[in-house]
C-alpha cells in the first residue's frame, strides 16, 4: 500500500465521525472549486492572477531552509503578526505567511518587506492542502487566534509539522458553538502542541474545548505599532479641512452608517463646520455608503474617486485600503466601529497611539478585555445609544482638556496591557532554537 495512502488511514481512523464526514465532503467538493472560483471572482473575492494557491498551486519556489509558516484570517490577523514577523526576520527565518481575503493580500503588499512570501490559504480539501503541503515543506506553522481548518490542521498533524496556536482567541460567541461540538474542536486543538492566549478568559475556554498545553501571553494587538501614513496625503488632507472640527467613523459596518449620519446632523448643530469622516470595514461598501448620506440630506465625497472634500461636504467616505493611520492622524475623535451592531468590535490600539480619543458602542466582546481597561481608566467611552453617541462625540469635540486627559489614560492602558510579544517570542523559543539548530548544520 502507498505510503500516502497508510498515512490517510492512519490520520482518520481515529477522529470523530463529523471530521471523517468534514473529509470526505470536502474531498468531494472539487469538482465545484472552479465554479466557486469564477463567483467570487465576479464579487471580487479573489485574485485572477492568483486563482492557483487556492488549489495549493503557487508560482513561487520554495527558499532553502527552515521556513515557518504564518497563516491569519485576515487583515486583522495578519497586521497583528507584524511585529512577530520583523523578529523571525531578525533571526534570518524566511516567512510564508498566508491569509484567506484580497485586502489582506494587497496590505502584505504595502507593509511588509519584499522577502516574506505571501501566498493565499490553499482552498481546506485534502488534495489542496497536500499540494500546499508538498511544494513548501513548513519547518514550524503559527496559526494566528482561531481560524481553524480542519484539513489544514490534520494534514499539517499528520507530517508532524509542528503546530502552535498564537494570539489565540475563543469569543463569546464561538465557545458554546464549539462546545456543542466538543469531540470536534477537541480533535483539532488536540493537534496544536502549545496554545498561546489572549487573555485568562481565553485560556480557560481553550483549555475546555481541550487544548493540551496553554498559555496567556496576552494581545499582540497591543503591541503593533501604529499604521503609515503618506505624508504628502495627510498634509493635502491637513490643508482642505483646517479650521475644521473631525470626527473619523472607523472600520464601520452595515446598520452605523445610517445612525452616524444622524448624529452628524445633530451635532452639526453645536458645530456648524463638523466634517464626519466614514471608513468602512469594507471598502467596495463606499458607494452604498455615499448614496445612504445623500438620501438622509447630507452631501458625501468619496476618496475612492480620488475627491478631497470641500467646504460642502459633510461625510467623507473614505473608501480605500490601507489609510487607516492617515485618517487617525487627521481627527482627534474616533468612533470605534462594528460596535454600534453586534459585530464584536474593531481593535483600538492603533486609534490611541496615534493620539485619538475613543468612543465606541455596546458591542465590543472580540477586545472585551481592552476595552473594559480603557473604559476603567478613562481612555474611551461607551455609548451605548444614539443619544449616547451624540452626547459622548459632542463632550470630546467641544472639551480639549477632556481629550487630552483620555488619550493620557489610553496610552497608560496600551502601555500595561503590552508585551505580549516578547512572552510570545519566549514561548516559541524551543522552536526557534530547533530551527537555529537546523540552519547551522545546513551551513556546516
Amino acid at each position: 500500500m502507498p505510503w500516502s495512502d497508510v498515512r490517510r488511514r492512519a490520520l482518520t481512523s481515529s477522529l470523530p465521525m463529523t471530521l471523517r464526514v468534514y473529509r470526505k465532503l470536502s474531498s468531494a467538493m472539487v469538482p465545484l472549486a472552479p465554479a466557486l472560483i469564477r463567483q467570487r471572482l465576479k464579487q471580487g473575492k479573489e485574485d485572477p492572477a492568483r486563482v492557483g494557491e487556492r488549489r495549493g498551486v503557487s508560482a513561487d519556489v520554495r527558499p532553502n531552509g527552515p521556513l515557518v509558516w504564518i497563516h491569519g484570517a485576515s487583515v486583522g490577523e495578519v497586521l497583528a503578526a507584524a511585529g512577530l514577523i520583523e523578529r523571525l526576520r531578525a533571526l534570518n527565518l524566511q516567512i510564508l505567511l498566508t491569509s484567506g481575503t484580497v485586502t489582506s493580500a494587497a496590505i502584505v503588499a504595502r507593509r511588509f518587506p519584499a522577502d516574506i512570501i505571501h501566498q493565499y490559504v490553499p482552498y481546506d480539501s485534502p488534495r489542496y492542502v497536500a499540494r500546499f503541503l508538498d511544494h513548501w515543506r513548513p519547518s514550524l506553522a503559527l496559526f494566528i487566534e482561531s481560524d481553524l481548518w480542519p484539513n489544514l490542521i490534520l494534514s499539517s498533524a499528520a507530517r508532524r509539522l509542528p503546530l502552535v496556536l498564537i494570539n489565540g482567541r475563543m469569543s463569546q460567541r464561538s465557545f458554546p458553538r464549539w462546545s456543542r461540538m466538543s469531540a470536534t474542536i477537541s480533535a483539532l486543538l488536540g493537534k496544536f502542541e502549545v496554545c498561546l492566549a489572549q487573555s485568562k478568559l481565553d485560556a480557560e475556554r481553550f483549555a475546555a474545548l481541550g487544548s493540551r498545553n496553554v498559555v496567556i501571553t496576552g494581545n499582540l494587538k497591543l503591541d503593533v505599532a501604529a499604521p503609515p501614513a503618506d505624508p504628502a496625503r495627510l498634509e493635502r488632507l491637513m490643508s482642505v479641512t483646517r479650521g475644521r472640527p473631525i470626527i473619523v467613523a472607523a472600520s464601520t459596518h452595515p446598520g452605523e452608517e445610517e445612525i452616524l449620519c444622524e448624529a452628524h446632523r445633530t451635532l452639526a448643530g453645536f458645530f456648524p463646520s463638523l466634517l464626519t469622516v466614514i471608513v468602512p470595514r469594507h471598502a467596495d461598501r463606499g458607494e452604498a455608503i455615499a448614496r445612504t448620506v445623500e438620501a438622509g440630506g447630507l452631501r458625501a465625497t468619496l476618496r475612492s474617486r480620488e475627491e478631497l472634500p470641500t467646504a460642502t461636504t459633510d461625510i467623507y467616505v473614505a473608501d480605500t485600503m490601507g489609510e487607516l493611520g492617515l485618517f487617525y492622524r487627521l481627527a482627534p475623535v474616533v468612533f470605534m466601529g462594528g460596535s454600534l451592531v453586534p459585530h464584536g468590535g474593531q481593535n483600538p490600539i492603533e486609534a490611541v497611539k496615534l493620539g485619538a480619543s475613543i468612543v465606541h458602542g455596546p458591542h465590543v466582546f472580540n477586545f472585551t478585555d481592552v476595552y473594559e481597561a480603557l473604559d476603567r481608566a478613562g481612555g474611551a467611552r461607551q455609548a451605548a445609544t444614539p443619544e449616547a453617541l451624540v452626547k459622548q462625540l459632542g463632550q470630546l469635540l467641544a472639551n480639549p482638556a477632556a481629550r487630552d486627559e483620555a488619550l493620557a489614560a489610553s496610552t497608560r492602558v496600551v502601555e500595561q496591557l503590552g508585551g505580549a510579544l516578547e512572552r510570545t517570542l519566549t514561548a516559541l523559543e524551543p522552536y526557534l532554537l530547533q530551527l537555529r539548530l537546523e540552519m547551522g548544520a545546513g551551513n556546516a
